[in-house]
C-alpha cells in the first residue's frame, strides 16, 4: 500500500469531498457485458491532502451529466472510503500478486467539473 493509501486508511467510513484529474475511460468486465469506466490521478482530500496516485470509478449518471470529458478536466466529488481485498486468490503457483486489503472511494456523489483541462477556464 503507497504511503497515499495509508491517507484514505485514516478515513475509513467517513463520507468526504475529494477532487480528482481526469485522465481517460476506460472499462471493466460486467455481468451484462463491458461497463464503462472513468480513472481519476491525482486524487485529494478536500484540504489539498494527496489520498491516492489513482483511482477507478465506474461510469455513473453523476460522470455522465459532465458531457465529454477531456484529459487535466479536475473533477469534485464526495465519496466514502471503503476497504477491499485485491490480490490473486486463485490456486496457480505462478502467479504472484499477494492477497491484502486496500483503500477505495466508493459512491462517488454531487460530481462536478471544477476545471477543463489543458489550459482551459476555472468554472
Amino acid at each position: 500500500m503507497s504511503k497515499k493509501r495509508k491517507q484514505l486508511k485514516k478515513r475509513l467510513g467517513k463520507r468526504e469531498t475529494f477532487t480528482g484529474e481526469f485522465v481517460r475511460h476506460g472499462t471493466k468486465n460486467g455481468w451484462y457485458g463491458p461497463d464503462k469506466t472513468v480513472l481519476l490521478k491525482d486524487v485529494e482530500a478536500a484540504e489539498g491532502e494527496p489520498v491516492a496516485d489513482h483511482l477507478w470509478f465506474n461510469f455513473t449518471k453523476g460522470f455522465e451529466a459532465l458531457g465529454k470529458l477531456q484529459a487535466g478536466d479536475v473533477i469534485r466529488f464526495d465519496a466514502r472510503v471503503t476497504r477491499y481485498q485485491k490480490g490473486y486468490f486463485g490456486r496457480r503457483e505462478d502467479v504472484y500478486k499477494p492477497a491484502g486489503i486496500d483503500y477505495r472511494l466508493s459512491r462517488p456523489t454531487k460530481i462536478s467539473l471544477v476545471q477543463r483541462g489543458a489550459g482551459g477556464d476555472q468554472l
